[in-house]
């Protein structure tokens, strides 16, 4: 089985005690870790839990009903599974992956708009950065006076960094954008591509 976020999150959880789909979920949410692994829709937490179940890294370990709940499969972590855990754990850790996140992808069509429009789009983005950044900076706060290592907040460390980096970088292109000193027109660009072909 392939590596994933969101399978290397349900095998870490499952390491610190048997859970249901429900109490991964809700760990998932209550430890933060909905910032770095996407569990919007649960039907892509219960087909992670069937390809792990089927690849052996996890085992049922009891099935209850409650008249209150539906039926509650408790799932456990396998030898393999720990072992699977660590082997991508190093590899995530150690070797860049190529992704394709949304923002490059529309960059790279940006000339589609006009300046201004990039311009207006950016600084709306940059605003929601700096706001994505204080939500950190108060996580870190209340991580200090609760006295949480370091080591539970890497996460929110890295993140932190990412976006000050574009924000600087969104910075300096709607400065630009806003100067003029980058701009571009369809005509041109219409030109170039006849040119290339």
């Amino acid at each position: 089985m392939r590596s994933s976020p969101l399978g290397l999150t349900v095998l870490s959880l499952l390491h610190m005690q048997p859970l249901h789909p429900y109490g991964i979920q809700r760990l998932i949410k209550q430890w933060g870790k909905d910032q770095v692994v996407n569990v919007s829709q649960r039907a892509s937490l219960y087909r992670t839990i069937d390809r792990l179940l089927g690849a052996g890294l996890i085992a049922v370990r009891e099935t209850s009903r409650d008249q209150q709940y539906p039926e509650r499969t408790v799932y456990e972590v396998t030898e393999a599974g720990r072992a699977a855990t660590r082997a991508w754990l190093r590899e995530m850790l150690a070797a860049p992956r190529a992704e394709y996140p949304e923002f490059p992808a529309a960059l790279s069509f940006t000339m589609m708009l006009l300046p201004q429009e990039v311009q207006a789009d950016l600084t709306a983005r940059a605003a929601q950065v700096r706001a994505r950044l204080a939500e950190l900076d108060t996580a870190a706060e209340a991580a200090r006076r609760m006295a949480l290592p370091r080591i539970t907040m890497l996460e929110d460390e890295y993140c932190r960094a990412v976006l000050t980096a574009e924000l600087d970088w969104l910075d300096t292109v709607t400065s630009d954008l806003r100067s003029g000193t980058l701009t571009w027109d369809h005509e041109t660009l219409a030109a170039l591509a006849r040119d290339s072909s």
